[in-house]
């Protein structure tokens, strides 16, 4: 038996390897909340779901290349590593060559592997780099609206991901702590680039403690801990721009807005103002003409805006807020309340975006540079926003209006994904299963039989974190991590960096791709690199070996408190904002030149087409949440994962007045459909919910009724067939998954099998 030091997204830990199997986890006794996600580990690189060598799509293989054939349905083919690398490599070559290199599509967007070497994502950019350039793509779906938003407005979007608030100085200077959107510690569970230490939980506690009154505005009583004292507002989905107008509207009809602030730090104060007390649309927005939109009673409003003009507040959002209809606006009100309350810049105080989110984010850390491979540059010059890729196989040729440019959509003909799963992470699942089928070859680099990998034409086997040595860095997290290889690569399982070096050869770039290292060189290169800039930086690392041999590096906390806009606040003059006029821009003209009729040049309020304003009468709102079992879709299929279910669909909680009115008991299978599509579910019944609102995870593997065929039953509960493809606006053409109208009904037919967790057909050539 061994034991050597790993980490994943959801934390540091050490392997127990037992005769070449990993068979037991261990967590540091030094992290408080180690999530039980972990535990699955073993599950998940030792499933029966691992993808064995290369296979091809079965109508590929016979020569069906010419796009417009349906994925997903088909058996796949087994071949050799050499026949899949020439296949490979031979279709970069003909695409290239005939259509471009922006017909090639480089997807690939999500969390991938921890390690920040053995990147999935990072080394395929690298490799299509090197041969000649794709179509990427920018922003996220985690926080898109916000993070192409904010730096209009602010001068840059680090508020967005970054800890540039710390709780320990929350705790120490704020009274109130207003939560749009709530602390969500399951959240918290996981870290990009891993972690060492799981505090969410801890700080909420220790902010209750310190006398801190804090409010959860959610849909949802759980987005906040049952052991934290808070007050529950259970607020419409997609309403908290009402309510965050409103509480202006109250600080300047009671004239306890901070103008010495407004004057000295924010441009554009007037023209907000006006809108605001309804000077410009007859429509002021007092507490009671929030009351219709948010549900919430108008004198509770209008008390809370009093106290937040009498004692220190942190606002703080999650990043869900604007991941739905018009989702740049509750962000930029935000700013703007916060800019009104005069708190920005002081200890404490002021305005945040993701604290619940993301573990790590109000962590104190000082931000060095953390280990990562460097990029190549893109001769392509291609891109599309991330939550666009729909759009962009049904129309190409056309153009995209996107943050002030207008973008022109390639003509895909080749999708090379690795490291992500657009079958979880998209909207309108059954849209996108019809455009998918329009490119002309697909390949994906996967170790499980996901839903991507089995709407792929060729699959490439690649290894897990557990296989592979790496480095584990997060910027959220003060820790810096030893990835040491667990167990052998499994079955013909192969490290994306090898295989990609072996295509890179087949194309003629292989010196480009590799730049002369192995796996060991570019591990050290890539700390040394880190370890140089953090000298710099006045941070001292341990050389290479010594790190490598004691496994875990810990950065030490920064001693002064970490405040965003501290130095702005003291001299707007001297250390003015990257925006056009250096300062908080509260109304944005450069925004407003754009011209979007969908996002105008201040925050305003547009009534969402799918919320509860606009809900018939047997209607539910959709909230697709991140899991509290898994990242996303990753080891969905693990057992911490299929514990969760109820008769192995995921679990959808409804409230216990909702599921009444249906007929609806706890552990009922239910269809929750619409006109986009349907899925079943597992009722769990709750009182924690408000009314009219229901909560499916993200994140269940898609697993249709009839493969291959879009408009398909999902049989295993992924919301995403449900969802609206549609952007935030023009500016930040963002998901909105959170802008969502479904129906529930109990399912009364017998149960379809959930086929999902066992592999494809598969037959030998």
């Amino acid at each position: 038996m061994t034991k050597l030091h790993h980490a994943a997204h959801w934390g540091a830990f050490t392997g127990v390897v037992e005769h070449g199997r990993l068979t037991a986890i261990e967590t540091p006794p030094a992290d408080p909340a180690p999530p039980a996600i972990l535990q699955g580990m073993p599950d998940a690189l030792h499933s029966p779901l691992r993808i064995d060598r290369p296979h091809i799509r079965k109508g590929w293989l016979n020569g069906d290349r010419n796009g417009g054939t349906p994925r997903g349905g088909e058996p796949f083919v087994p071949v050799s590593w050499d026949e899949a690398t020439r296949l490979v490599a031979a279709e970069l070559t003909r695409v290239r060559a005939q259509h471009g290199p922006a017909s090639i599509f480089g997807g690939s967007y999500g969390w991938a592997s921890a390690g920040r070497f053995h990147h999935a994502r990072s080394q395929l950019h690298r490799l299509l780099a090197a041969a000649g350039g794709f179509t990427g793509q920018v922003t996220n779906y985690s926080y898109a609206a916000g993070m192409t938003l904010m730096p209009h407005i602010v001068g840059g979007m680090e508020i967005v991901d970054r800890p540039v608030i710390a709780w320990r100085d929350i705790v120490a200077h704020a009274k109130i702590l207003v939560c749009f959107g709530g602390i969500t510690v399951r959240n918290g569970q996981v870290n990009a680039g891993g972690g060492a230490r799981h505090e969410m939980g801890l700080w909420l506690r220790r902010a209750a403690q310190a006398g801190i009154r804090i409010v959860n505005i959610s849909p949802i009583r759980a987005d906040m801990p049952e052991d934290v004292p808070a007050e529950w507002w259970p607020i419409r989905p997609n309403t908290d721009t009402a309510l965050m107008l409103a509480l202006a509207h109250v600080l300047i009809q009671q004239g306890t807005v901070d103008h010495a602030f407004l004057a000295r730090c924010t441009t554009g104060y007037e023209p907000l103002r006006a809108y605001i007390m309804g000077e410009t649309d007859n429509t002021p927005k007092t507490p009671t003409w929030a009351e219709t939109e948010t549900g919430l009673p108008a004198a509770q409003i209008a008390q809370l805006a009093r106290d937040l003009a009498s004692q220190p507040n942190m606002l703080a959002a999650a990043w869900s807020l604007q991941r739905a209809e018009a989702g740049e606006q509750p962000y930029w009100m935000i700013t703007a309340l916060a800019a009104l309350l005069g708190g920005i810049g002081l200890p404490g105080r002021g305005f945040t975006f993701g604290l619940g989110s993301e573990n790590g984010m109000g962590g104190a850390r000082a931000m060095i540079p953390s280990a990562s491979l460097p990029a190549l540059p893109n001769p392509a010059h291609s891109f599309i926003p991330v939550a666009r890729i729909t759009d962009m196989l049904e129309r190409p040729g056309d153009t995209v209006e996107f943050n002030g440019r207008r973008l022109t959509y390639p003509d895909t003909r080749l999708i090379w994904w690795a490291g992500g799963n657009p079958f979880h992470h998209h909207q309108d699942l059954n849209r996108l299963l019809r455009a998918w089928a329009k490119p002309e070859t697909i390949i994906v680099s996967e170790p499980w039989w996901t839903p991507i990998a089995r709407h792929a034409d060729i699959v490439l086997p690649a290894t897990t974190t557990m296989e592979r040595n790496d480095i584990g860095a997060g910027s959220l997290d003060r820790h810096i991590l030893a990835m040491k290889q667990l167990v052998p690569p499994q079955a013909q399982a192969r490290n994306e960096f090898d295989y990609m070096a072996d295509i890179a050869e087949a194309l003629g770039v292989r010196p480009r791709f590799t730049q002369q290292r192995d796996e060991a060189a570019w591990l050290r290169a890539l700390y040394d690199r880190a370890r140089d800039a953090s000298a710099r930086m006045y941070v001292e690392l341990p050389d290479f070996d010594t790190f490598w041999a004691q496994g875990i590096v810990e950065v030490p906390e920064p001693e002064t408190p970490i405040v965003a806009f501290r130095e702005f606040r003291a001299d707007p003059a001297a250390t003015p904002l990257n925006t056009p006029s250096g300062l908080i821009e509260l109304a944005s003209e450069r925004i407003a030149a754009f011209g979007y009729e969908d996002c105008p040049g201040h925050p305003v309020w547009r009534q969402p087409e799918e919320y509860l304003g606009t809900a018939g009468p047997t209607q539910l709102h959709l909230l697709s949440v991140q899991p509290a079992t898994r990242l996303h879709s990753q080891m969905d299929m693990a057992r911490v994962s299929k514990a969760s279910k109820i008769q192995g669909r995921e679990a959808i909680l409804i409230h216990e007045a909702d599921a009444a009115a249906r007929g609806i008991a706890d552990g009922d299978v239910v269809r929750v459909f619409n006109a986009r599509g349907a899925c079943l579910a597992g009722a769990t019944l709750t009182d924690g919910l408000l009314r009219g609102v229901c909560v499916l995870p993200t994140g269940a593997w898609l697993d249709p009724l009839e493969p291959g065929v879009p408009g398909s039953l999902c049989v295993h509960g992924n919301p995403n067939v449900l969802t609206r493809d549609a952007p935030t606006s023009k500016l930040g053409q963002g998901p909105i998954a959170q802008s969502c109208l479904v129906e529930i009904e109990k399912w009364t037919a017998p149960l379809p099998p959930v086929k999902v967790h066992m592999p494809p057909q598969i037959e030998e050539r």
